[in-house]
Parts: C-alpha cells; sequence; structure tokens
C-alpha cells in the first residue's frame, strides 16, 4: 500500500506484516482479505478511507509478507486466526475496539471474532461482504435438510454448484501445483475476463504461494465447522451485510436467516460480481464510512432509512430537471433511500430547493447543479466537475424536459429545435457523458431515460413532442443491448398524464399568446383532475432500477397504449386521429 507504515506483528508462531494509514488517535478500521488474495486488496478501499479513520491492513498468515506456520496442516483454523486478529487489534488500537472490515475468507474469519467471548469489547462494528459465518451456514444448510421443500432443495442445491472450487481445494497436492504452475499465471487475466477487476498493480507477485498456503483455510475449518456448528453464533457487535447480487460463489440466500444471529443488522446490496474490494472501492468507502460514523455516533441503525436503502443508500444519483415534477420527487425517493443526489436544472433557485429538501429527506450528501441540458459544452463542463468533486455516478436520470403542443404544420422549425434539444439532444449529452464516465469505470450503473406514453401513442396533436420522446425511447433500447456487457441498465419510463409543471411551461404552436395562456391553463386543469402524483413515478424509476426493467409504463393510461401499442396498434391509430378537446 502507498504511503503505508509498515509494522510487524508476533502471534505465536508467526510474524504478521501490517500496514497503517491515517491518523492513529482517529478510529480504527481493520482489513481482513481473503483467498487468494494479501492486503493489498484493500489498496483502493484503504487510500479512501485513510483521510476520516486509522485504517490497518494485515496479511493473513502465510500470506502477503507474513510468515506461515509450520507444519501447514492445522495452522490455519479460525481459532489461530482470532489469535491474530488480537494481536493486531492490541498492537494497533489497545485502549479502543476496532471496526472490522472483510471480504470472502477475511469475512469468513472475521465472523469468527465478532462471534467468539473472547473479542467481546475489542470490535465496534462488523462490515461483511462476500463471506458468510461458516457456523451460521451448517445451521442454514440443517434446516433445509431437516425440513426439505422442492425450494429449500434447491437452494442447498444451487449453492453446492457454486461452491464447486471449494471440493478442488481440499485434494492433496492439486491446488499447490495448480497454483504454482498454470493458474497463477492466468489469474489476473482471469479476473480480468470474468469479474472485470482492474489487474494493473494487483494480484502482487506473491499470489501463487499465497494461494497455495490458502488452501489450508478450507482444508482446516470447512467440514469441521459445517458438520457441528456453534450453537451461540451470535454477533456482540453491529453488523453491515454487503452482498453482491451477482456473486459467482456465493448465493444471497445464504444471508435469508441472518437476524437470528445479528441483533443490530444493517443490509446493503449492489448489482456486482465478488471482487468488491478492486471493483467498488468508491461505493464500499463510502458504506463503511457512513456505517462506522453511525456506530461511533451510538445509531449503528441511521444507514436502514426507506425503502431500497439495501440497494441505493451512498450511491452517487444525479437528476435533471430535478427543480420539481418528476425530477424533484426522483432525487426525494432517492434520498430517502440513502444515495447521494444531485439535482440539475437550468433554474438554479429551483435545484438548490431540491437539494435541501433531499438532505433533510435522509441523502448523507445533496448538491445543485444549474446546467441547461440542451447545451452541449455546458453538460461537458458539468460532467467534468462532477467526477472530479463527487466521484463517477452510479445512477443517471435523464429527466430535463419541456412540452410542445400544436400540429406538425403550425410547428415551426425553431420549435423543432427546441424540443428536440432538450428532449433528445438533452437525454443523448447525459448518456454520452455520464454514462460513458460509467462504461470506463468498469463497475456497473444504471440510466434512466424518462420518454413518455407519447413515445408510442401517435397523437394529430404532439407530432414534435412525440417524435422526441419516440426516440428516446429507441435510444434507451439501443443502449441497453450496447451497454449489457458492461454492467449498465438502460430503462425507458413513459409516464402518462402526471400532475407536474410541465403544463404551465408548455408551448402551444400556432396560436397568440392569450390562447397559448388559455390553454396551459386547461391542460393544467386536466392534469390536476387526473390528480396522478410525481411521487409515484418515482417510486415506478426506483423499483425499475432495482430489476433492470427495459420499458416501464407508468400510469393505466400509459400501460394500456402500451399493450394497444403492441396488440392493437390498429386501433391505437384511429384514437391519434381524434381531435383533443382544447
Amino acid at each position: 500500500m502507498r504511503d503505508a507504515r509498515v509494522r510487524r506483528v508476533r502471534t505465536g508462531e508467526v510474524e504478521l506484516c501490517v500496514a497503517e494509514l491515517g491518523d492513529p488517535g482517529r478510529p480504527t478500521v481493520v482489513l481482513v482479505h481473503g483467498y487468494p488474495d494479501s492486503k493489498e486488496v484493500w489498496s483502493e478501499v484503504a487510500a479512501r478511507l485513510a483521510d476520516r479513520f486509522h485504517v490497518v491492513a494485515y496479511d493473513v498468515r502465510g500470506h502477503g509478507r507474513s510468515t506461515a506456520p509450520r507444519p501447514l496442516r492445522g495452522g490455519f483454523t479460525l481459532e489461530k486466526l482470532t489469535d491474530d486478529f488480537l494481536a493486531v487489534a492490541d498492537a494497533v488500537s489497545p485502549d479502543r475496539p476496532v471496526h472490522l472490515v472483510g471480504h470472502d475468507w477475511g469475512s469468513v474469519q472475521s465472523w469468527e471474532f465478532v462471534t467468539v467471548a473472547r473479542t467481546e469489547g475489542r470490535i465496534a462494528s462488523f462490515t461483511s461482504m462476500s463471506g458468510p459465518s461458516l457456523d451460521h451456514f451448517g445451521h442454514w444448510i440443517a434446516r433445509r435438510v431437516r425440513r426439505p421443500t422442492p425450494r429449500r432443495v434447491g437452494q442447498v442445491l444451487g449453492q453446492g454448484a457454486k461452491s464447486w472450487y471449494v471440493y478442488l481445494l481440499h485434494t492433496p497436492v492439486l491446488p499447490e501445483l495448480a497454483w504454482h504452475g498454470p493458474l497463477g499465471r492466468r489469474w489476473p487475466g482471469l479476473l480480468r475476463r470474468l469479474e472485470n477487476v482492474p489487474t494493473d498493480d494487483y494480484p502482487t507477485g506473491s499470489l501463487p504461494t499465497d494461494a497455495a498456503h490458502g488452501a489450508w483455510l478450507y482444508r482446516d475449518n470447512i467440514r469441521p465447522r459445517l458438520r457441528r456448528p456453534r450453537p451461540d453464533a451470535l454477533a456482540h457487535a453491529p453488523v453491515q451485510l454487503i452482498t453482491p447480487l451477482d456473486d459467482a460463489y456465493l448465493s444471497a440466500r445464504l444471508y435469508d436467516d441472518l437476524e437470528r444471529w445479528v441483533p443490530e443488522l444493517t443490509r446493503r446490496t449492489l448489482p456486482a460480481k465478488h471482487w468488491l474490494p478492486r471493483t467498488r472501492p468508491d461505493l464500499l468507502a463510502t458504506w463503511i464510512t457512513e456505517f462506522v460514523t453511525a456506530v461511533e455516533g451510538g445509531r449503528p441503525g441511521v444507514t436502514a432509512r426507506g425503502r431500497h436503502a439495501d440497494r441505493f443508500g451512498g450511491q452517487l444519483v444525479l437528476v435533471t430537471g430535478a427543480g420539481g415534477g418528476i425530477g424533484r420527487a426522483t432525487a426525494l425517493a432517492f434520498a430517502e433511500a440513502g444515495a447521494r443526489v444531485i439535482a440539475v436544472d437550468r433554474d438554479g433557485g429551483a435545484a438548490t430547493r431540491t437539494a435541501e429538501l433531499a438532505r433533510t429527506s435522509g441523502a448523507p450528501a445533496a448538491w445543485a447543479e444549474t446546467t441547461d441540458v440542451s447545451d452541449e459544452q455546458a453538460m461537458e463542463k458539468l460532467a467534468e466537475k462532477v467526477t472530479a468533486e463527487y466521484g463517477v455516478v452510479d445512477v443517471l436520470v435523464n429527466n430535463a424536459g419541456i412540452g410542445l403542443s400544436g400540429s406538425f404544420f403550425a410547428t415551426t422549425p425553431e420549435d423543432w429545435r427546441k424540443v428536440l434539444d432538450v428532449n433528445l439532444w438533452g437525454v443523448i449529452h447525459g448518456c454520452r457523458l455520464f454514462g460513458g464516465r460509467m462504461a470506463e469505470r468498469g463497475q456497473g450503473g444504471h440510466i434512466v431515460n424518462i420518454a413518455s406514453a407519447a413515445a408510442y401513442q401517435p397523437s394529430r396533436a404532439l407530432p414534435a413532442y412525440s417524435t422526441s420522446k419516440a426516440a428516446v425511447l429507441m435510444l434507451s433500447e439501443c443502449l441497453r443491448a450496447e451497454l449489457a456487457d458492461r454492467g449498465i441498465g438502460v430503462t425507458a419510463v413513459c409516464p402518462g398524464l402526471v400532475d407536474t409543471g410541465i403544463t404551465s411551461t408548455a408551448h402551444f404552436a400556432g396560436v397568440d399568446a392569450e390562447e397559448e395562456r388559455r390553454l396551459r391553463r386547461r391542460t393544467a386543469r386536466l392534469y390536476r383532475l387526473r390528480n396522478y402524483p410525481p411521487e409515484k413515478v418515482a417510486r415506478a424509476i426506483l423499483e425499475a432500477v432495482v430489476r433492470d426493467k427495459a420499458v416501464v409504463p407508468v400510469t393505466p393510461e400509459a400501460r394500456g397504449a402500451r399493450l394497444l401499442s403492441r396488440f392493437l396498434p390498429r386501433a391505437l391509430r384511429a384514437l391519434a386521429r381524434v381531435e383533443p378537446p382544447l
């Protein structure tokens, strides 16, 4: 780790290499790595935490620059790993309990630390990712075997299939030969291809030896603990569970019963694969910081705010057109879920008000930016600023739009330019500039483009508006196909009649100013009578991101028109000929 202070800590017959960053006077966060890693797997996370905490990472016995026990057999039991942890904790934070973070086998052994009596009082909190307690796992299997149902049997068999590598690691000699041979050479490439893990400075040259020694973690612990799991494996500290939903090695179902073992549990989920410390160090650092800060302040459950807090807490969400209507409601819905929110609007005062409301609604941070989405250069400057100051956006909501009504021949070229510049080019700019950075980061994300039921419901009164929204719908479908293999979802949301402020600013082509004001008032009255609030659209947007939906019609009329467009298009065309009652 760059700029780390290194010390050696002796524990029994081994010496552990311990790296420290940050001010020792601040709360201590201890990072425990998994298999077949060394402490360097944490380098990106540690660097992000060091400004706020005293960060400690150590090479587990037999890994990295720590020495290995002799003989190896019996030298990696959970009891001895607990001795190692206590030795490190006593060396780096003798007077205060530490905040523990574990990944993979670092999490497996950390579950032992946080559930045995001899560590009570030494651990302030535990953040677990991609590694269950062997005791909890043993009870999970036993309950499903004792009371089998098709679903429970399927869960056990499914996890058994995901654990194929565990069986291989129990074979004698073969894992050691593989890691010192072809597997050790090919491992970085496999991580890049299968997990999208950046491998410029990772893994380190000690990988073959680390992996060979680490096989004994499995051999010394898996079978005995699964056969006889401890009945008293209750956590004595608050736990934050981070579950990557696309983990190839562990089923999310393993944690279904975790509340019975953890009195104070905060859940987090994200669409990611196994190696989170390398693929999502930014989000992990945010979640760890928030959780540790909450525990230090005596509020361990503060991270579980609103609906989908497990999914969006700490994520960075940018919403355009956030000064009111659907945009403001969406920004506040993400804020209630614990996301960091950037409210963008050409009305700076309205954007500022949304950011203020977002902070009071639960967002750990919220910012306002004044930008016209139709201005390419302004959007480029915004993207540069956001990336530099806040990071790469996790969820982008291209919501900004304007209304335009009137016949085709009454619509001037200038009218066409205005509506296409905002409704279509604003979406293109957002997708290109923010979506492009998501793709470069290689850690997934989601883009939501607000289209309209008018995208598939033709109308003689909305040729320009409908054209712009139909283009947004098709753009979203094309992007979804292109970005699927990069882990980026794309959703087109198609609202129907929603009571927002768009009617008060809509332009009516081919009429004088007085008639336009009358039409605006009449349209606004109709929308108010329809009384479909933007908050319902916001909830649909969050659900769409969670479920990675492609097209989401919102409101009954939008869903009905969608069905007609697919199964009875001639009926929809007949409706399009009807003169609007304005």
